[in-house]
């Protein structure tokens, strides 16, 4: 039987004005500003409104390590926030935006999938509401003032070897990652070593997601890091004066955008932080409106629960004042069958044995997300392949872990396939069972923290850091920084940093390469083992085959 692709389904949706969804969720005319018929902000006189309103149910949708057979985390968030208006509640979801650099790479779309979508699928894809850019324009102003005060005279008294702030761009590009700046003579400035990370990892694009609105944004930029004096004193981006102009640059990307699913049910779509370098999680700001909007609001952390939903949970919730009502971990037959050493072309044979090998990953992270004492149920997110005895296996896995495995098939069905799942995510979230907290609290060590989450969350034996990372941790601590959460930038493929090392390993090591202190965001970057804070192109790129058909449609993009 042949399916539909999703681009295919995408086109075919029945979209509505959106205005009419946000009236779903009480947002009038005035208090939405369009980008076309199917996308608007929403304005922060909205937001300020609804600020005395109870808050709704908040639901994690996470997920086991990733595998190139597929998971279909934002499938699943997009299902479940259907299936649950689908019984008759009152829900909407919240994503985060997709980087133009996976989706030129390797990663693809980053909307949903089938019958599961978010729309207008391109678009959000692509420029969307230029929120990307707006964040890669601030970052790069910073930049420019940071180099621009040292070439008229550096009244902070700069040391131009010790400049902390490197520049972004929204691309797939290794050959920027390390680079010799102001070459060219004397009019040109003083020549030093940059590089650049992609505008994912930006600290801007971190305090954008995290800030509450733009009184509280303008002070976290100010609050940025950007160099360090001979003496080793601090240079922030409130000497620069850069973080008033940033604000302005900012204005209207700090507006959440709302959007809708295939089945017209309201969606914020906004912020984009990775998970393996970054925080992983869409905007509080989002987040804590379609709380005060919504009865259940259904929120996805990237990647595996080792980084994302670990990140939301030490990070973004203890940021917020949010805590989640219930979990759901993602897995899929297929990824299964590959934790359980099944090479990727031989997946669509049955194989319960490899079943069962390699639900060892997703026993591992039922585990981890329990700790945070949260309620936790699994979705199977159904592959057409997949046979009753291998979706069986998994719910007999599971159901010795102590929680329940839901088949859901919405990717095929839309809301009809999720119900289910939906009806057991309302049974969790309402029955008060969850009993929240962050695994470390704000006042142990810096370093304490990265072992924690190393010993617990990856089952390592130890976390190895040479003296010089150990001794900028102390000096953090002792510069008043010590109470900040940690940011792990790891591989997302395996709980090691051998990104090979499928399963549930034990035994080993995290070699921590490098720490990065974001000050105005509020973490400690810890970045471990081979992981980039700039991805490269793969061998092959999807843009290779991206290119618009006769009829002005884009093709190859999903």
């Amino acid at each position: 039987m042949s399916y539909k692709s999703d681009i295919e389904i995408a086109r075919d949706a029945q979209k509505k004005p959106i205005q009419e969804i946000g009236a779903k969720i009480g947002i009038s005319n005035d208090d939405l500003l369009p980008y076309g018929h199917d996308k608007a902000k929403v304005s922060q006189r909205f937001i300020n409104s609804v600020q005395d309103r109870e808050d709704g149910k908040l639901i994690l949708v996470t997920a086991i390590n990733p595998t190139p057979a597929g998971e279909g985390k934002t499938t699943t968030t997009v299902g479940l926030g259907d299936g649950l208006n689908r019984i008759g509640k009152n829900a909407m979801i919240c994503i985060r935006e997709a980087s133009l650099g996976p989706n030129f790479g390797m990663k693809g779309g980053a909307a949903g999938g089938g019958y599961a979508q978010v729309v207008p699928m391109e678009e959000m894809n692509l420029h969307f509401t230029g929120d990307f850019h707006a964040i890669t324009s601030a970052h790069s102003l910073l930049s420019a003032m940071i180099d621009n005060h040292i070439y008229w005279g550096n009244e902070c008294e700069i040391d131009v070897r010790r400049v902390a702030w490197r520049r972004v761009v929204d691309m797939n590009d290794r050959a920027l990652r390390q680079i010799t700046a102001s070459l060219g003579g004397v009019s040109n400035g003083f020549p030093r070593e940059t590089g650049f990370d992609i505008t994912v990892a930006s600290e801007v694009m971190a305090i954008l997601c995290l800030a509450n609105d733009l009184k509280d944004l303008e002070q976290r930029l100010g609050g940025i890091i950007v160099a360090y004096r001979r003496d080793r004193t601090p240079v922030y981006c409130r000497d620069i004066k850069a973080e008033g102009a940033m604000t302005v640059l900012l204005k209207d990307a700090m507006q959440p955008n709302l959007v809708q699913t295939l089945e017209n049910n309201p969606a914020f779509v906004h912020g984009g932080p990775f998970a393996n370098i970054a925080h992983g999680c869409n905007s509080v700001i989002a987040t804590k409106t379609a709380l005060k909007v919504a009865d259940y609001v259904v929120t996805e952390a990237g990647f595996g629960a080792d980084l994302g939903a670990e990140k939301f949970m030490n990070i973004k919730c203890r940021k917020a004042g949010i805590a989640p009502s219930a979990v759901v971990v993602v897995a899929t037959v297929r990824a299964m069958k590959m934790n359980g050493g099944i090479a990727k072309a031989d997946l669509g044979a049955e194989n319960v044995d490899a079943v069962n090998k390699g639900c060892a990953n997703l026993g591992r992270h039922i585990e981890n997300v329990k700790s945070f004492g949260v309620p936790v149920v699994v979705a199977i997110n159904h592959f057409v392949t997949d046979t009753e005895a291998e979706v069986q296996a998994v719910k007999d896995y599971c159901g010795s872990h102590g929680v329940e495995a839901v088949l859901s098939r919405h990717w095929e069905l839309g809301s009809e396939g999720s119900a289910d799942l939906a009806q057991k995510v309302v049974e969790l979230a309402d029955s008060g069972k969850a009993n929240f907290s962050p695994i470390y609290p704000d006042a142990m060590p810096l370093f304490e923290k990265i072992e924690t989450i190393a010993k617990r969350i990856y089952r390592a034996d130890e976390v190895l850091a040479d003296q010089k990372i150990r001794n900028q941790l102390k000096e953090w601590e002792e510069a008043g920084y010590g109470n900040l959460p940690v940011c792990m930038a790891k591989t997302q493929y395996s709980f090691t940093t051998d990104p090979n090392r499928r399963g549930a390993p034990v035994g080993h090591s995290v070699p921590v390469r490098e720490v990065r202190l974001s000050a105005g965001a509020g973490f400690i970057v810890v970045v471990c083992g081979e992981i980039m804070t700039m991805p490269g192109l793969p061998r092959t790129p999807a843009a290779e085959t991206i290119r618009l058909n006769a009829d002005g449609q884009i093709e190859g993009l999903f």
